[in-house]
């Protein structure tokens, strides 16, 4: 459960009534953490505080968003949660892999924090394996979402406003019978299952995700931020690119660059 920071760790910082959670699932290329990341850079939100859970593999690192050396030092764990009230706006951060058997323990965890903190709705960052989608997904955008019954009363119209594309279900059978449509998200993690829940206790969640492949995934991950920012419009701009988004120190160490000194 939510564990606040010592420094600034007052009632007021954990005081989510209202604001928008962001999260990400772990899912495939991490495109989710990575668009995370860059939200938590570019706003320079501060963290307040920790998901304590026993269900992600635990881990210990530098302050992946360090900008000099003397905040480079700070610890970081696996799930952290930062906040901009100017936004009323909440980001949970996940940084490891879930422990086998865990994903319904952490959904009930979450989803019981959500409700006590009475946050306003949920957004949850996610992915999908590009190589299973069916032939109706290989057509047009690869950018996804869905709505749960209680959001889609409220924004459902805006969403067709965007041109969106809502994930489409597919055949529960396929090539036996196409009548059975059920809601598929291979490689997605948690998602369903947290989105399914979402639905059955009336909980405002909205699930924005990419088909992609594993691989460098920064470009997924800067696609799916910039799709978050024409709903949300977490920065102003007339048009999304990449280079509005301010990437986080530890993005250097993606692909085995050496350890940085600090560490030891």
């Amino acid at each position: 459960m939510f564990v606040p920071c010592e420094r600034g760790g007052d009632s007021a910082s954990s005081d989510f009534k209202g604001f928008i959670l962001l999260m990400p699932a772990v899912s495939v290329g991490n495109v989710g953490q990575l668009a995370i990341d860059l939200v938590i850079s570019t706003l320079s939100m501060t963290k307040v505080g920790y998901f304590y859970t026993d269900c992600l593999v635990p881990m210990v690192g530098n302050n992946p968003y360090a900008t000099a050396e003397e905040n480079s030092m700070e610890l970081s764990i696996n799930a952290e949660v930062y906040s901009l009230p100017s936004k009323k706006l909440v980001v949970l951060q996940i940084r490891s892999p879930f422990i086998k058997n865990k994903y319904r323990p952490f959904c009930e965890t979450l989803l019981s924090w959500v409700k006590s903190s009475k946050f306003a709705r949920v957004v949850v960052l996610s992915s999908s394996h590009a190589y299973q989608r069916d032939d109706e997904q290989l057509l047009g955008t690869p950018l996804r979402y869905l709505l749960t019954p209680d959001l889609q009363k409220e924004v459902g119209g805006l969403m067709q406003e965007l041109n969106w594309k809502e994930m489409e279900k597919v055949a529960a059978y396929p090539g036996i019978s196409d009548t059975e449509k059920v809601l598929h998200i291979p490689g997605g993690g948690i998602t369903k299952l947290l989105f399914t829940e979402s639905c059955s206790e009336g909980i405002q969640m909205a699930v924005l995700l990419k088909f992609c492949s594993e691989g460098d995934n920064i470009p997924d991950a800067f696609a799916l931020v910039n799709y978050l920012n024409e709903w949300l419009q977490l920065i102003k701009s007339e048009v999304n690119t990449s280079s509005q988004w301010k990437i986080p120190s530890s993005w250097r160490l993606l692909f085995g660059n050496g350890l940085p000194p600090a560490l030891f």
